[in-house]
């Protein structure tokens, strides 16, 4: 039967798994669990164990099998392979040899034949084997080499399968076999980049198609595309997938990291440019790729000196000459698209830029697979809740994320290790776990890279902590969790999500808190912009943080901007009479274009927050900017008393304290005084405490300790209600003028506050 080649999905790679279609499995009459031959070009031949083929797959006739079976099968992806049910015996007896440096007391060969079950092996192979937490998703397996068999030819390795150790090492048996099975398995494969599946598939139809089928490009009456560009933030698997490209496609490959060619001698790196494309036309077809692509050819009106410019203008004659370039293609990569000349951004040169994106939830869940496929998991590890819990996190941050995690397992057994002998014990390895505890202490040291440069925070405040302002919380639900909630039903209704909150009311009413909630329960990057830290004495500073944030904001949506004291930074343009350095000016002008400017905002929220909405300049305010704005009011009798529970929680209150009279008594108060009430009573009742028992018997004695209502009366005296009457007035009347006459509001509200 003939199928074709397709990848294997990230997490069942390194298995010797073949995903078969089940209307194929029939045909040829073989079950899940049986295995097959496969055969390729020339005298390539891999077996493998049957699996059930993926549902998207059912009557395609595809076959899927990872990277080290295509290369033992000598076939790449798309490519028809032959397939036969195969007489795979059991094996009696199995010897393995292990790598010289591996250094193991104690009987290893069961953990062996425990990872080897169910797997076809040949004689000569190498297997990527993981040991404890060497795991083949990191590239840190060990290859093991299978010496003999018996019976000899292909065999599978059953629970009854004796396995012995080789005292020859397995560089020697590998001499001796002639390399036997090749290599353990290729650098990289299609199988180790996760969450790119639509970017890889454009890599490969620009430089695949061309170099297996060049018939197609002739019958069109087209050359193939002879560049392209890969470009976006560091970390996101750039390089790796030109790896993986050279890897998959039977081609010559040579790689300039940029600044290696920088020659201080006059025209030696546009020599060693020369050189590099004439091998390739020698060696063709042939991918050349050009890594930090930004460092030797940036912008000529812009580079400082004068080899960048030879550079590029010897790049740009190499690329697009009078000279054909044959079957070579480039690749180059830059995480500063924007640095590169553009010259080279034309058609003709590199004529496809693709960006590599960070990765989004089920993107970050394939990465995840990769990294921890050969790792010992603890059963608890659920890596779903970690790829929603990882906003911002690009592939090079879940490799550390994983390494890290691996690392705290390994600090948790060092103290049974004995490190001054020369060979660790077996069984210390294979009780090596990863647990949930190692993940979550490996991910308080992260950082996602794609955030690094803006304060960002997964903040951990729920609705739970805001007590009271039970409308305030709906009116926020329906602005910003609703449209990342539900964007079907928006979509249904024709209807745009609202760019922007304003919220406003006295200091201390929780404005600040509830941005924080409303980011956390909307499951969404949250970047915090404290006003002032915008404004830069230099010219245009200013105005390139704020492109900075958004910039950040659209990369890594969905995303909460959280602008506290927006007042500080948009102020009304024109008062300062043109005199000063007009840098909140440009400031606002910047955000009035970011918010509504050509470049849409996708999944991007603004929240921003005053006590001074008078202040703030007018065109920020109208409708498709930040075009609702939420009254957080002083909170009334019932919000205080919730305010009081949340503040009391996990406090030992007395029987005598009533939350129902301290709501009646705090009139004016706001969520801040309250929790200062809160914190001055437990202070008032631990001074007490501490003052009435020996040093020597507080440990025994503080779980006695209560919070009295005399305390909570003693707390009211010192702390007073920071909202008058008047102020509270004053921010109700500005609330029905927003609502009433929109067009007015900046002149009466200014009005309002003298």
């Amino acid at each position: 039967m003939k199928l074709t080649v397709k990848p294997l999905k990230q997490k069942d790679a390194g298995r010797g798994l073949a995903a078969v279609d089940r209307r194929s499995m029939e045909e040829l009459g073989v079950e899940n669990g049986d295995y097959i031959v496969i055969e390729g070009r020339g005298q390539g031949r891999a077996v493998a164990r049957v699996w059930p083929g993926y549902p998207e797959d059912e009557g395609r006739g595809i076959i899927r099998i990872d990277g080290k079976l295509r290369q033992e099968a000598g076939v790449g992806i798309d490519d028809k392979v032959s397939i036969e049910k195969a007489d795979v015996k059991p094996a009696n007896k199995v010897t393995i040899a292990l790598p010289q440096n591996l250094q193991i007391r104690g009987n290893i060969a069961p953990h062996i034949r425990d990872k080897l079950s169910g797997q076809a092996i040949t004689q000569g192979q190498a297997i990527p084997f993981g040991f404890g937490l060497m795991g083949m998703g990191s590239g840190q397996s060990i290859p093991l080499k299978v010496a003999s068999t018996d019976p000899e030819g292909t065999v599978v390795v059953t629970d009854s399968t004796e396995i012995q150790i080789s005292e020859r090492p397995a560089e020697e048996i590998a001499a001796g076999a002639g390399g036997g099975g090749g290599t353990a398995r290729p650098d990289v494969t299609y199988e180790d980049i996760g969450g790119l599946e639509r970017e890889l598939e454009q890599v490969r139809e620009m430089i695949e198609l061309p170099m297996r089928h060049p018939e197609l490009f002739s019958r069109l009456g087209i050359d193939p595309p002879k560049g392209v560009l890969l470009h976006g933030p560091p970390g996101t698997g750039k390089t790796l997938m030109a790896k993986a490209v050279a890897n998959e496609i039977d081609a010559y490959f040579r790689t300039i990291s940029g600044p290696e060619i920088m020659s201080k001698y006059y025209g030696e790196s546009e020599e060693q440019l020369r050189e590099v494309f004439e091998e390739a036309e020698q060696n063709s077809p042939a991918i050349i790729f050009i890594d930090e692509i930004d460092s030797i050819a940036p912008k000529r009106e812009e580079a400082g000196g004068d080899v960048e410019r030879r550079v590029v203008a010897q790049l740009l004659s190499l690329m697009d000459g009078l000279e054909e370039r044959g079957e070579v293609t480039v690749i180059a990569a830059t995480n500063r698209v924007d640095a590169v000349d553009p010259a080279l951004r034309r058609g003709g040169r590199f004529d496809r830029e693709i960006e590599i994106g960070v990765p989004d939830r089920d993107g970050r869940l394939e990465i995840m697979q990769v990294h921890t496929r050969g790792m010992p998991l603890a059963d608890s590890i659920d890596l779903e809740e970690y790829a929603d819990n990882t906003h911002g996190f690009v592939g090079a941050d879940l490799e550390s994320l994983a390494r890290e995690s691996a690392m705290n397992a390994l600090r948790r057994v060092r103290p049974e290790l004995d490190l001054d002998s020369e060979e660790i014990p077996a069984d210390v390895l294979e009780a090596l776990k990863v647990t949930e505890r190692d993940f979550k202490e490996a991910l308080k040291g992260i950082e996602p890279s794609a955030l690094r440069e803006v304060f960002v925070e997964v903040p951990d405040v729920s609705w739970q902590d805001v007590g009271g302002l039970e409308d305030t919380k709906e009116r926020l639900r329906e602005t910003i969790q609703w449209p990342l909630d539900y964007p079907e039903v928006f979509e249904s209704l024709d209807m745009q999500a609202a760019k922007g909150v304003l919220m406003y009311g006295p200091p201390g009413t929780g404005k600040t808190l509830m941005a924080k909630a409303v980011a956390n329960e909307s499951d969404s990057n949250f970047i915090s912009i404290k006003g002032p830290e915008l404004l830069s004495k230099w010219v245009g500073e200013s105005e390139k943080g704020v492109r900075e944030v958004f910039s950040k904001a659209r990369e890594n949506a969905p995303t909460v901007v959280f602008f506290d004291e927006i007042d500080s930074i948009a102020t009304e343009r024109g008062r300062d009479g043109g005199g000063g350095s007009q840098v909140s000016e440009r400031v606002v002008s910047q955000m009035l274009t970011e918010l509504d400017g050509l470049e849409e905002l996708e999944d991007v929220v603004v929240i921003a927050t005053s006590n001074r909405p008078d202040l703030i300049d007018s065109a920020l305010l109208r409708p498709g900017r930040l075009d609702r704005h939420v009254h957080v009011p002083v909170p009334d009798e019932d919000a205080r008393r919730a305010i009081f529970e949340v503040h009391t929680r996990n406090k030992p209150l007395a029987d005598d304290v009533d939350l129902d009279s301290l709501a009646r008594k705090t009139d004016g108060y706001v969520g801040a005084d309250i929790e200062a009430v809160c914190r001055e009573a437990a202070m008032a009742a631990s001074r007490e405490f501490i003052q009435s028992v020996s040093p020597e018997d507080i440990g025994e004695s503080v779980g006695n300790v209560r919070i009295t209502a005399d305390h909570f009366e003693n707390a009211l005296g010192e702390v007073t209600p920071s909202v008058t009457e008047e102020t509270k007035e004053r921010y109700e009347e500005i609330e029905e003028r927003f609502d009433s006459a929109e067009p007015e509001t900046e002149e009466q509200l200014g009005r309002t506050f003298q």
